[in-house]
């Protein structure tokens, strides 16, 4: 036969904390009076914990007040421990959701690190100094994976490379408007307004991919015209260093406008119906996140309203 006392030998802290308090003050009206409860809740909860642990009686009923019986005074030393353990966790938690320590690994695609995660990354070390922060900088696909594996606790992503995003809790920051970089002594350099990008179906563009699928220049495709990439070029200086030269124009998201060179020109490219570049912090869904993280993402929506619409 099963013996029915194990099986119900689950003890509640809270039975613990009751019973450390009544020995404690040796009264169960003074433990009652501590707790803030009734005299008859204290007895329910000493009567149960007896009863959980099978070893007779805890306390002896005295006319004045009650004394640890030897079941009793066997019992305090592990009451004690586990409630040190106790004040220790809430501590360590305490500690955590403050954010006072901990760690925070997050990543970014190369334009959001030109401005906004600076920015971000100031507001956060200001408020949270004790946090190790990691820092990974790459394509969102590549980041998404990392996110997936827990190597990152948030990614700054964008829609640019056709990642599939459905399966990430996803963090609208901004619908990020495009620039065409052109240099200064470009026929519509001195265009003021939004110019259609069919403007520049003809143009050579500088692009850090020879195929315009999955990149900014996905905006072109979408306009009806396939861009003849004349110069592949993957750093962004180096591209600006390309269009000053007259040697071509390029996209310029608005998350790098303001880290842009003096001598080549922006122009807003007009939204004619196709989506703009969406980008988010993408967390995995499903998995809580650590305070440092939660206060990391209120920085980044924060620098965010920062950005030049």
């Amino acid at each position: 036969m099963p013996n029915t006392h194990d099986a119900g030998a689950e003890v509640s802290t809270v039975w613990l904390r009751v019973f450390l308090e009544v020995a404690r003050h040796g009264s169960f009206t003074v433990a009652a009076r501590t707790l803030g409860w009734t005299q008859s809740a204290v007895s329910r909860q000493i009567a149960s914990l007896e009863a959980a642990l099978d070893g007779g009686p805890l306390f002896d009923r005295l006319p004045r007040g009650v004394a640890l019986t030897e079941a009793g005074r066997l019992l305090v030393p592990h009451a004690e421990t586990v409630a040190a353990a106790l004040h220790d966790a809430r501590r360590e938690l305490g500690a955590l959701r403050e954010a006072a320590g901990g760690r925070l690994r997050f990543g970014a695609f190369a334009t959001a690190d030109a401005a906004l995660v600076p920015h971000a990354l100031a507001l956060f070390r200001a408020r949270r100094p004790r946090v190790r922060v990691t820092r990974e900088e790459g394509l969102t696909p590549a980041l998404l994976d990392q996110l997936t594996a827990g190597h990152l606790d948030l990614a700054v992503v964008s829609t640019t490379g056709r990642a599939p995003l459905e399966s990430y809790e996803l963090h609208h920051l901004l619908d990020e408007p495009l620039y065409v970089a052109v240099p200064d002594g470009h026929p519509l350099a001195a265009h003021e307004g939004p110019v259609p990008l069919g403007h520049f179906a003809d143009a050579d563009w500088i692009s850090g991919s020879a195929r315009p699928e999955g990149t900014l220049l996905d905006a072109a495709l979408r306009q009806g015209f396939r861009p003849r990439v004349a110069h592949v070029v993957g750093e962004w200086t180096a591209k600006q260093g390309y269009v000053a030269a007259g040697l071509g124009v390029t996209l310029v998201p608005a998350l790098a406008a303001e880290s842009v060179r003096p001598d080549i020109t922006l122009l807003r490219v007009r939204d004619e119906g196709a989506p703009a570049r969406a980008v988010y912090a993408a967390t995995v869904r499903g998995r809580s996140l650590t305070p440092a993280a939660s206060a990391f993402l209120d920085a980044v929506r924060e620098a965010t309203a920062k950005i030049p619409a």
